[in-house]
């Protein structure tokens, strides 16, 4: 998937969540988000949005928090997400892709921020329909990019994810494979994880349809209750899934 597609599913992504939250109880709990309401929830995405219009407004080269951009008051309520995510189209539609700036993954380049925030808006889309009880449905093109996305991103994540730390081993790996065909290894080494093509005789497998994959990958639906399988070394799935969220 290109720019111009991240940022053209974005603005679906985008109306499909404020669709969504017209119909919810902001008190409402978010099963998957232990914790937080969807107003909790709303208020997460909608500061994001602007976290991150604020961040490819100024190209920042270094990071920079929401005090240092001015953002304040942000609210969760489907007029705030509907104007944030206005603000966002507008700013990527004006923008180079291309040009250099901080990002805190692997793409150190502005296109980072429209995949980021086309597949934080899809999970946190997919949370809200947990918090409404309804079904999930997104298009496995978009699913199998959002796998891609979180494992390159990943290793990058141990500065505010820490529990990655407990991913290591002694040179096990693991595969990754979309029923719609493309596959991600991992291996499990003594100083952390490296994402890397897969080997053709891993130790552990986790294979099933793109959508179901990510809804497992990203701790939105338990590996029992998907139609993912696994062979080899179940246990180092199961401490992937454990300690590989991006919190």
């Amino acid at each position: 998937m290109d720019y111009a597609t991240h940022c053209a599913e974005l603005d679906l992504e985008g109306q499909r969540f404020v669709a969504r939250l017209r119909q919810a109880d902001p008190g409402a709990t978010v099963p998957t988000c232990p914790g937080w309401t969807v107003d909790d929830l709303a208020s997460h995405v909608a500061y994001v949005h602007r976290w991150a219009e604020g961040l490819v407004s100024r190209r920042a080269p270094v990071r920079l928090s929401g005090r240092d951009l001015g953002i304040t008051g942000v609210t969760g309520d489907p007029e705030a997400l509907a104007e944030g995510l206005e603000g966002l189209r507008v700013r990527f539609a004006s923008s180079d892709p291309d040009a250099p700036m901080w990002a805190w993954g692997a793409d150190q380049h502005l296109r980072f921020w429209a995949r980021r925030m086309l597949h934080e808006t899809l999970v946190h889309r997919i949370d809200l329909e947990c918090a409404l009880g309804v079904d999930h449905s997104f298009d496995p093109v978009i699913a199998v990019d959002a796998i891609d996305e979180f494992l390159v991103n990943l290793p990058a994540a141990r500065s505010f994810s820490p529990d990655l730390s407990q991913l290591v081993g002694r040179g096990e790996w693991l595969t990754f494979r979309s029923d719609e065909g493309p596959s991600w290894g991992v291996c499990l080494e003594p100083e952390g994880f490296v994402v890397t093509s897969p080997t053709s005789s891993p130790d552990a497998l986790l294979e099933g349809p793109a959508t179901e994959m990510l809804l497992v990958l990203s701790r939105r639906r338990a590996l029992g209750d998907s139609t993912c399988r696994v062979s080899g070394r179940g246990e180092l799935v199961t401490t992937w899934l454990r300690h590989s969220s991006l919190a």
